[in-house]
Parts: C-alpha cells; structure tokens; sequence
C-alpha cells in the first residue's frame, strides 16, 4: 500500500516539483510549489469544477428533499426512491463532496512527506531519469518565507482564500424564500472550515499552507465561473 502510494502520488509530485524548481522556478521552491500546485489543479480542473458545481445544485434542491423526507417519514425505502428520482432529475451526484475530499487528501500528504523528508540522497533516488538532480534546494519561498517551518500569514491567507471560496459557494435561496437548511449549514461552514485550516495547519511546515493558498485562490476563480454559469442557466 506504502509502495503503490509513493509511486502514484509522492513520486510524481516530487519529480513535478525538481523539474519545476530547476527550469522555471529561478531555484525558488516556493515559486516551484506554485507551479505544481498550478497544474494539479489544471489536470483536476474537471473533477474540481464538477464538485463544486454539484455542491450548488445539491443546495438549490434541498427544499425538494426536506418535501420529500417529510412525505415519506415513516417509509425509508420509497424516500430513498424518491430521492434518486430527484438526484437524477437535476443531474445530482450526492457523494461528489466525498469524491473531492478523496482526491484532496493523498495530494495533500504528498506535498507533506516531500517537505518533510527533506531533498537529501534518498529522496534524489526517486527522481526519473530525465529529471536531473538540482545541486541545492532553496527553501526560501521569495528570499522571505522559510517553506520548512510553519508560517502563520500563509496559514492565515490560505484561510482568508477559503472562506471566500465557501462563501461563493452557497447557493442563496430568492427573495422571500426562507433559507434551507443546507444554505444555513453552508453558512456556519464558511466561517467553520478557515478555522479547521489555521488548526490543522498551523505546525505543519508552510510549503503546506502555501499549496492550499493557491489551491484555494484557484477554487475561488473557478467559484466565479461556476456561479456565472448556475445564474444564466438557473437565474439569480
């Protein structure tokens, strides 16, 4: 399991990251990370647009499921009949959040054992053989921020960048009509998840805290279109 995830996830991201920080990086592993974080984000973009997307849709129909919940109480098959029904009605996929944080996750410790076990010997024997070995790592994002140790204003930013995100992400339910209840959970999430962030990131190294920085400022982009879509196809 250890060996099929070095060389699906770490291997790759490292090997990214060397060819990144010794041909467009200027030696900047911060800039280097950037850039892999970048094109992650570019081969993902489908998966990611898609979740995200189905997040919305998935609040916009929850009065439709509070309605059938409610109509069905006491019969849990026909309410789990009529909510595929509803699901594939609007083109609904309901573990796409499950989906996301699935992918998320092994990218994310990835970038983690890279930084943490360090650029020596051992860690250059992972290269591919068109990777060339770099003769010094960098680990100042800048000249400024040393990427080894935690650092709180990345943290703090990559907060910032996802409680926006989050906030773009909530469907809000027409003038008049009272909030559903995923629209309010959507709402204490938004505030809820940059605090988990400045938790968990807070010891880790800040190469970590400056993947998610720009993973979020790209969710917050992508947010953007997806929301302009949802309003042309669906309305205000």
């Amino acid at each position: 399991m250890v060996y099929l995830y070095q060389q699906i996830f770490y291997r790759p991201i490292f090997n990214v990251l060397i060819f990144f920080y010794n041909n467009f990086a200027w030696h900047d592993l911060g800039i280097a990370i950037i850039l892999t974080t970048l094109l992650i984000r570019f081969i993902l973009y489908p998966l990611f647009h898609t979740g995200a997307k189905q997040q919305m849709l998935m609040q916009r129909i929850q009065p439709k499921v509070k309605k059938i919940q409610e109509m069905h109480k006491g019969d849990t098959q026909k309410q789990s009949q009529a909510l595929m029904e509803l699901y594939k009605e609007h083109g609904v996929n309901p573990f796409s959040s499950i989906i996301l944080l699935i992918i998320q996750i092994p990218i994310m410790l990835a970038f983690y054992w890279v930084v943490r076990s360090g650029f020596g010997v051992a860690q250059f024997s992972n290269l591919y053989s068109f990777v060339s070995q770099p003769q010094t790592i960098n680990g100042l994002f800048l000249g400024l921020v040393n990427l080894t140790k935690p650092n709180f204003i990345l943290i703090l930013l990559a907060a910032l960048a996802q409680y926006f995100q989050a906030r773009l992400a909530i469907y809000r339910a027409p003038a008049g009509n009272v909030p559903s209840t995923a629209e309010k959970m959507a709402r204490q999430m938004a505030f809820i998840a940059p605090l988990m962030t400045i938790a968990i990131f807070y010891n880790l190294p800040s190469a970590i805290g400056l993947y998610w920085l720009v993973s979020s400022l790209f969710s917050v982009i992508q947010q953007y279109f997806i929301n302009q879509h949802l309003q042309k196809k669906y309305g205000a």
